[in-house]
């Protein structure tokens, strides 16, 4: 008992600053992804072909006579974060960045173009007053590898320590004020989330978490799923990853609850 004692002190205070300060993500980190189309060469697909989930597009036909101003498109909501693009684009017209802020309300903010990015936003005044200091949540696995549930997990240590915001995960959907939803919805899983759903009193929250419970994931394709949790129930909050890290679910979720004052990225 000594020794554990005289290890924790030699720790010292572990739990991250964030969201008041930088959170320290490692160099390896794959946050918002840049996208440069005008570096693309004239009717290059390279990072198309190469992405697993057709995470990339063109969204006009692809290539010009001058090969310049070739417009790209990449939905988050399909991206791996797998940097099989970066490795395929030989002029680098898709980098990761080290900015963790990924989470957005709608389905069709996270399509990541040359514009700014559109991050989500804080819920209405009296959602706020409801669930802006004390947020209980229902993690729902519909399907999922164990990934994303690992991060969330992650979140309850004491590095992040979801606790100090007043965000709690409890054992069931009646003592929930939402659901954190995981995995692409097999078929299997429909019934199962749509009676959890049913069993969150209102109003209710719902997020769906990895690129799994957004769209399918790397299961695009597959009959056996229904393609993320907006196919069952209807989402408040999308966090993109696979899995996400837990800082970008953290700071999806303290943007929902209106909590974060400014942001802090470092590496943009």
């Amino acid at each position: 008992m000594i020794d554990i004692l005289k290890n924790r002190i030699k720790q010292g205070y572990r739990t991250s600053k964030f969201p008041n300060e930088d959170p320290g993500l490692p160099d390896r980190f794959r946050g918002r992804p840049t996208l440069r189309p005008e570096l693309c060469a004239a009717g290059c697909t390279a990072c198309i072909d190469a992405c697993p989930t057709r995470a990339i597009e063109h969204r006009d036909p692809p290539g010009k006579a001058d090969g310049k101003n070739v417009p790209l498109a990449l939905d988050l909501g399909r991206c791996l974060f797998c940097g099989e693009c970066t490795t395929a684009c030989p002029e680098g017209a898709v980098t990761f960045t080290k900015d963790h802020r990924l989470a957005a309300n709608r389905r069709e903010d996270l399509l990541v173009t040359t514009e700014e990015a559109r991050l989500a936003e804080s819920l209405n005044e009296e959602m706020r007053r409801l669930f802006g200091r004390s947020l209980k949540l229902r993690q729902v696995s519909a399907g999922g590898c164990g990934a994303c549930e690992a991060e969330l997990t992650a979140l309850g240590n004491v590095v992040f320590d979801l606790g100090r915001f007043g965000i709690q995960f409890v054992a069931s959907p009646r003592h929930a004020d939402g659901l954190v939803i995981t995995g692409p919805v097999t078929r299997n899983m429909r019934e199962a989330l749509r009676i959890a759903y049913e069993a969150v009193p209102s109003p209710r929250l719902v997020i769906a978490v990895g690129a799994c419970g957004i769209s399918g994931g790397p299961f695009i394709g597959s009959e056996d799923h229904l393609g993320g949790a907006a196919s069952a129930v209807p989402v408040d909050l999308f966090i993109p990853g696979c899995p996400p890290h837990p800082v970008t679910i953290l700071d999806g979720m303290l943007r929902l609850l209106g909590r974060l004052k400014e942001d802090r990225v470092r590496g943009a």
